[in-house]
């Protein structure tokens, strides 16, 4: 899209990218500067409608200089990161030209033009839910469709890797496995996709989220610490990720959910054990994440096989996946019995996909209320409420995509400016 007022023009290009969620983790660095991870990593992509950024970039020859908005506050441009991912895609960008418009730009004058970048997550950032994954992933896709780049996911993974390592991830849809690479360039070290999000339509995800408040200990602080220190993280990398992650890759071509949860919460929990093993220890999870494994370990274990698996990020959220709708709208039941929300409002204490409440049989905080002790559990008197700020019910999603509203543009076509009103 481009506007022209008084012979100056902005071009523009909004896109809304997915966040995923790691099944088998990312967790150290061989290169900080480019970004290459020391194992192999698998995730799940999730519903754009209910966890994505949405990006506008623009360009025009009345920018002095390059600028961006992250959730309506102005941020620095000039950290390595970004201008990687700037670099990289101008590097790549192609002539343009809109005849309508009467704006022609040539390959040479991408590197002269500065760029506007709006950005907006629907979900919090910082808290361990991979805001950094979706942000990023959709500034380089965006970027490259303003820029007419060449459309190579691959090599577009790649540039979104060093914005932040599992943005790379969430260049696809589905099942998307990141390989770590051996090239010391890293040229090697893109994502793949090993399925798309119809080939398992039955898993129901819920996100507990237990805190949206920005974590202690950042990821990439993290990373780097458990590499130098912990022992554990090199076994793990070496011996344990290679094995798992081709069991891993079988189970989600089978749909073989007992294998595919055994190996997600067991890779969930070598995560944290390595987290714990770092010096000095740093602690993602808190109680009530602890109480949410308790809860969803007693269940698989009283039906004899799993019915829903686990894994945790870098924070304390409890990302819940259930082997279909009906397994999800039991779970949500528990969840709900011992993690009741705060106030009388249902509707908002479950966004995302809504329908689950229906399916749950909760119409109204009476039903929350009526709802039976799970049998599995011992003690039933306890209840945590306030615990949880909210639930997130979603499932697989696509890749990124252009959004061609220009409603939905997070910048002004005119001005090149956040929308007044925006946020």
């Amino acid at each position: 899209m481009a506007s022209e007022t008084e012979g100056q023009w902005v071009l523009m290009a909004t896109g809304r990218s997915p966040t995923n969620i790691a099944v088998i983790k990312y967790w150290g660095k061989r290169d900080e500067a480019l970004i290459l991870p020391v194992n192999d990593s698998i995730s799940v992509t999730l519903d754009p409608d209910h966890l994505s950024a949405t990006t506008t970039v623009a360009v025009s020859p009345s920018f002095p200089a390059d600028r961006m908005w992250l959730n309506g506050k102005e941020i620095s441009l000039s950290g390595g990161r970004f201008q990687s991912c700037l670099r990289e895609i101008r590097k790549r960008a192609r002539d343009f030209e809109d005849e309508k418009k009467g704006i022609k730009i040539k390959k040479e004058d991408w590197e002269k033009l500065h760029v506007h970048i709006a950005s907006y997550n629907n979900f919090p950032t910082a808290a361990g839910l991979a805001s950094s994954a979706a942000g990023f992933a959709c500034l380089v896709f965006t970027l490259g469709k303003l820029m007419n780049v060449k459309e190579d996911y691959g090599e577009l993974s790649s540039i979104a890797r060093q914005g932040s390592g599992s943005a790379c991830r969430s260049i696809y849809g589905g099942f998307v496995k990141w390989c770590m690479g051996k090239k010391d360039d890293g040229s090697d070290s893109i994502a793949v996709q090993l399925a798309d999000e119809a080939h398992w339509k039955d898993l129901v995800i819920i996100i507990a989220v237990v805190s949206s408040k920005q974590k202690e200990t950042s990821s990439t602080s993290g990373m780097r610490d458990s590499v130098e220190t912990s022992p554990l993280l090199q076994y793990r990398a070496q011996t344990v990720v290679p094995s798992r992650v081709l069991k891993m890759e079988e189970a989600i071509k089978n749909q073989d959910f007992e294998s595919f949860a055994k190996l997600t919460c067991a890779d969930s929990n070598q995560f944290h054990a390595v987290c714990l093993d770092t010096s000095p220890p740093i602690f993602y999870m808190n109680d009530t994440s602890h109480r949410i494994i308790s809860l969803v370990e007693k269940w698989n274990h009283s039906e004899g096989c799993p019915q829903v698996a686990y894994t945790f990020d870098a924070g304390p959220n409890a990302v819940l996946i259930a082997r279909d709708c009906k397994t999800a709208a039991l779970l949500l039941q528990k969840l709900l019995y011992y993690f009741p929300p705060q106030d009388k409002d249902l509707s908002s204490y479950m966004v995302g996909d809504k329908s689950i409440l229906s399916d749950a049989g909760l119409h109204s905080i009476e039903d929350v209320e009526a709802l039976p002790a799970p049998r599995e559990m011992k003690i039933h008197d306890q209840k945590f409420k306030g615990d949880i700020s909210y639930f997130i019910c979603s499932r697989l999603g696509a890749g990124p995509k252009v959004v061609a509203d220009e409603s939905q543009a997070l910048l002004d076509s005119v001005t090149g400016l956040p929308k007044a009103m925006r946020f």
